[in-house]
């Protein structure tokens, strides 16, 4: 599989991005891979990785780091792919 390239201001993926936008949306990793058709288990290393790229201890921080770092809304990143086989 390829890896889609990094975004150059944040150095995160577009996956990531996603799954930024999740947690802000508030979340749990079973929510996240349902929405992405990931596992649970791949959505908590998103968010390890993300956590490590961000430099905060807590997923619960994520977003806040995120607005820190860009200044956007991480509600924003939460592409249309992410919404793929949610409620409907």
């Amino acid at each position: 599989m390829a890896r889609t390239p990094s975004n150059p201001v944040t150095g995160l993926t577009e996956r990531q991005l996603q799954v930024v936008g999740l947690i802000a949306l508030g979340c749990s990793n079973d929510e996240v891979g349902e929405r992405l058709g990931i596992s649970a288990r791949t959505a908590k290393a998103h968010c390890d990785v993300l956590r490590q790229k961000l430099g905060v201890p807590r997923r619960r921080q994520i977003p806040a780091a995120f607005r820190t770092l860009t200044g956007q809304d991480p509600l924003a990143c939460e592409l249309a792919p992410a919404t793929v086989g949610a409620g409907g």
